[in-house]
């Protein structure tokens, strides 16, 4: 039987990504895992998961929760590092 965290090692994000797209989407955290991981193998997934940290810090630093904008910027950074196709020009 495969764990939560299993899963997200089967997956090619990281739990912190898992955890934005979970709070971008309003799901549980094993949705997330599904969802993120199908969208790592479409054409524009990777730029999606992009859109929705981008948004969440938008969100975050609109109700004034700086740190929580914080860690999801250090988040972006690390995607974007990791999944080149997350940039917006497909570039690193």
């Amino acid at each position: 039987m495969l764990t939560i965290q299993d899963c997200i090692e089967l997956s090619e994000l990281n739990e912190d990504e898992i955890l934005a797209i979970a709070e971008h989407e309003h799901i549980p955290e094993m949705a997330a895992v599904e969802m993120g991981n199908y969208l790592c193998h479409t054409p524009s997934g990777e730029k999606r998961i992009r859109k929705m940290i981008i948004e969440d810090i938008q969100h975050a630093r609109e109700r004034g929760d700086t740190p929580h904008a914080a860690m999801l910027k250090t988040i972006l950074k690390h995607y974007i590092a990791e999944h080149h196709l997350a940039t917006p020009h497909g570039k690193a």
